[in-house]
C-alpha cells in the first residue's frame, strides 16, 4: 500500500489505463498543457501526446458529445468537465445520447464513456461553482453514477469505469482533491456496484457519500466517546444504482438512520434513501430516517453565510441524539 492524494490516484488511473489501451484518450479544459485544474492529468500530455490528451474549447455539450460520439466506434474516452457546475450544458449529449443509446439501438451500440467532473462547495466560490448535483445524474437511467470517499475509490473506480460498457459518470469533491489516503500498490479495480461499511456500528446507520462520510465518521466518534452510542456508517460510493440490499441490511442491524448529503433535501439523495429503507425495512425501525442536509439557498460567497448553509458532524451528532433523545 502507497500513501498518495486524491489527484494522484486519478492521475495514475488515467496512466495505467492508457498504458494499457491506445483507444483510451482523455480530453476537457486544461487538462493537457496545464495538466488539468486539480492536477489529475499531470504529466499525461507530454507522455501520450496531444492526440490522446485532448485540450478542448470551453464548449461542454461539444466536446462531451464528439467523446461519446468517438465511443461509439470503439474509444474509451475519459472526459473531464472542469466543474460540475458546467456539465448543465452538457447534460443533452449525456442524458439524450450516452445514456440512452444501447436501448435505443437495441443493443447495436454502446457508450463505453466516462464522465468525470468536480462538485460540491469548496471555500468561497459563489452560487455558480458550488453546485452538487449527484442527484441529477442519479436520476437518469442508462448511466452509472459513482463518487468517491478516498483516493483507494478514486483510483479502483475510474480503471473500472474505463473498462465499463456503460457510461460512467463519477462525481469528485473539490475539497477531497489534496486529501491523502492509501492506495494498493498493484492493480486495482473497484466494483461500480454495492456500499462499505466504513465503520461497523449497532445503534444507528449513518449513511454518507464522498465528503459527507468523513462528516459521518466524526460524528460517530463524538458520539461513541460522548454519549455511548456506536454508530454505523455506510459509504454509498455508487449512487445509481444505489446498494439496496447493503441498506437494508444496516438499517435492519441498527434500526434507525440517519442520512448525511451536502446537497439540498428535495428530491435528493436522502429522499431517495429513506424511500428504499420505507420500501425495504419499515418494520425493522425503532425510529423515523431523518436527513442532514444543506439549507434549499443558492450557495452564498460570504464565508460565515456558506458554513452556516452546509451541514457538519455537529448537526449529524445533533440528528442522532435527538433520535435517541439524549
Amino acid at each position: 500500500m502507497a500513501e498518495i492524494m486524491y489527484w494522484e490516484a486519478i492521475m495514475r488511473a488515467h496512466d495505467e489505463e492508457m498504458a494499457n489501451d491506445p483507444m483510451v484518450i482523455c480530453m476537457g479544459e486544461d487538462i493537457g498543457v496545464v495538466g488539468g485544474t486539480y492536477k489529475a492529468t499531470s504529466g499525461l500530455y507530454d507522455k501520450y501526446g496531444e492526440a490522446r490528451v485532448i485540450d478542448t474549447p470551453i464548449s461542454e455539450n461539444g466536446y462531451t458529445g464528439l467523446g461519446i460520439g468517438a465511443s461509439f466506434l470503439g474509444v474509451r474516452p475519459i472526459i473531464e468537465i472542469m466543474s460540475v457546475n458546467f456539465a448543465w450544458l452538457a447534460m443533452d449529449q449525456i442524458f439524450n445520447t450516452a445514456a440512452k443509446v444501447r436501448y435505443m439501438s437495441g443493443g447495436q451500440l454502446t457508450a463505453p464513456v466516462v464522465i468525470r467532473s468536480p462538485g460540491g462547495t469548496a471555500h468561497q466560490l459563489g452560487s455558480q461553482h458550488s453546485a452538487r448535483m449527484e442527484k441529477v445524474f442519479m436520476g437518469v437511467a442508462g448511466l452509472r453514477v459513482v463518487t468517491p470517499s478516498s483516493p483507494r475509490q478514486a483510483y479502483g473506480l475510474l480503471k473500472s469505469a474505463v473498462r465499463c460498457n456503460d457510461p460512467v459518470f463519477i462525481n469528485e469533491h473539490e475539497l477531497m482533491y489534496n486529501m491523502k489516503g492509501e492506495v494498493p500498490g498493484e492493480e486495482y479495480f473497484h466494483p461500480l456496484e454495492g456500499s462499505e461499511i466504513a465503520r461497523e456500528g449497532r445503534d444507528v446507520t449513518l449513511f454518507g457519500y464522498n465528503i459527507s462520510v468523513h462528516w459521518c465518521l466524526q460524528a460517530a466518534e463524538q458520539l461513541s466517546k460522548h454519549h455511548g452510542i456506536e454508530a454505523e456508517v455506510i459509504d454509498l460510493y455508487a449512487l445509481s444504482p444505489l446498494d439496496r440490499a447493503g441498506i437494508r441490511n444496516s438499517v435492519s442491524k441498527t434500526h434507525r438512520a440517519v442520512i448525511v448529503e451536502e446537497a439540498e433535501p428535495a428530491v435528493g439523495v436522502g429522499a431517495e434513501v429513506m424511500a428504499i429503507i420505507n420500501e425495504e425495512c419499515f418494520f425493522e425501525l425503532d425510529a423515523a430516517p431523518l436527513r442532514v442536509s444543506a439549507l434549499n439557498v443558492p450557495i452564498p460567497y460570504n464565508h460565515a453565510l456558506e458554513k452556516a448553509a452546509l451541514p457538519n458532524p455537529g448537526d449529524v451528532v445533533a440528528a442522532v441524539r435527538g433520535i435517541f433523545g439524549v
